[in-house]
């Protein structure tokens, strides 16, 4: 099977994924009236589906080490499909959240093992602009799910997002399992459940860059988890226009993904990850001082996608290099350091609303940016440099 193609394959999967990360939340208000109960308890659901999906960010990446990437992510798959179309069958608060959960559960495998399968089939060369390109088609359904589920619900009910989203899941799952016998997958059946992690954070170079992930994720994600709210007390739009604006997140991290390996081979990925963070940065101010002038918001919300994907693309490049052995491992850790990072960053968000402002949140978010810029570039030293150290370290991991 054609890599390029691999690409797609896992980015479809990647795009359901992160499509519906985000789905509840358009749809939330909808929810709660139809089965009776205060937004307060219907934002359960969201706290449902978000501990399993992080937990075991950290249990499937060694599961796929030891027992196949390609059978556990197809696995997966099918089970998550199978849990979004039980969402619709939710008629309570209780069976709605063990289903939301579940899909949580089954939804943590598909990036790092999407990623972790891509460290094994394409040579470093080749593999950042891989990375951004995964990245790209899978958080362009992130930046497309608030638009898809508001308009899904306008005109059908909550109930039917998650129906027609089971009905779109259903595309990856079917062409995975027409394609599983053509997708490499490489078992280690010696390799230990936990083991991996203590080694991967006991080696300087390997903590620094979870450290990076970490605190990408805390204002990165921070950031753009109140830009819709940013959106909507600005100029008072709905859901489906909210949408289009965040969609301006997503077509950059296409876009951004498809270059981030041919700049990175120019101008080093050291250089790269400081411009990442830097457009980050710039963006969370650029909304800060400009956000009232609906253009420059655009160019804002758009500068923070390809400053994600620049920083994100490169920290998991260098991640896939950690453990050839344990290589899901390496990339569950990552996925666990950057959707943890996300959440703290989200929670520290929401207080700091409350004792300052929203817009507040972006100048803060945005110097803490420029902060780990400097710690990055004081961390994370130069790729050619960290191999030879790296292999002497962690050895044959």
């Amino acid at each position: 099977m054609k890599m390029n193609k691999i690409i797609m394959l896992l980015g479809l999967a990647g795009f359901i994924v992160m499509a519906d990360n985000w789905v509840v939340s358009p749809i939330l208000p909808a929810i709660a009236q139809n089965l009776n109960i205060d937004i307060a308890r219907a934002g359960l659901l969201i706290t449902a589906y978000m501990i399993p999906f992080g937990f075991f960010q950290i249990v499937f990446g060694p599961l796929a080490d030891r027992f196949g990437k390609k059978q556990i992510i197809t696995f997966s798959i099918v089970m998550f499909t199978i849990a979004t179309g039980l969402c619709a069958l939710g008629s309570s608060l209780s069976n709605l959240s063990i289903f939301r959960a579940l899909t949580g559960v089954f939804a943590a495998s598909v990036m790092p093992i999407s990623l972790a399968m891509i460290g094994d089939i394409f040579p470093m060369k080749e593999r950042q602009g891989a990375i951004g390109t995964f990245m790209g088609v899978s958080f362009l359904g992130q930046g497309l799910s608030m638009a898809i589920g508001g308009t899904i619900a306008y005109f059908l009910n909550w109930r039917g997002v998650f129906g027609l989203y089971a009905v779109f899941a259903l595309i990856p799952t079917f062409l995975l399992i027409k394609s599983y016998k053509n997708l490499p997958s490489e078992k280690h059946p010696d390799s230990k459940i936990f083991a991996p992690y203590l080694k991967l954070l006991g080696t300087s170079r390997s903590l620094f860059t979870y450290i990076v992930v970490l605190l990408e994720g805390l204002f990165v994600v921070g950031s753009f988890s109140y830009a819709g709210a940013y959106i909507s007390k600005t100029y008072g739009f709905n859901y489906f226009y909210i949408g289009l604006i965040m969609t301006a997140f997503g077509i950059m991290t296409v876009i951004g993904g498809r270059l981030s390996g041919k700049i990175a081979q120019k101008i080093g990925a050291r250089k790269i990850l400081s411009i990442g963070l830097a457009l980050a940065a710039l963006a969370d101010i650029v909304i800060y001082f400009f956000g009232g002038m609906l253009w420059l918001l655009v160019i804002g919300v758009a500068l923070l996608g390809l400053g994600f994907i620049f920083t994100h693309s490169t920290l998991l490049t260098r991640a896939t290099e950690f453990a050839q052995k344990a290589r899901g491992a390496a990339m569950s850790l990552v996925a666990f350091c950057f959707m943890g990072g996300g959440g703290v960053g989200t929670a520290i968000g929401g207080r700091l609303i409350t004792a300052t402002s929203l817009d507040n949140l972006f100048l803060i978010y945005g110097i803490a940016l420029v902060g780990t810029l400097i710690l990055s570039f004081v961390l994370i030293r130069d790729h050619m440099v960290e191999q030879n150290e790296l292999k002497e370290e962690i050895g044959n991991l």
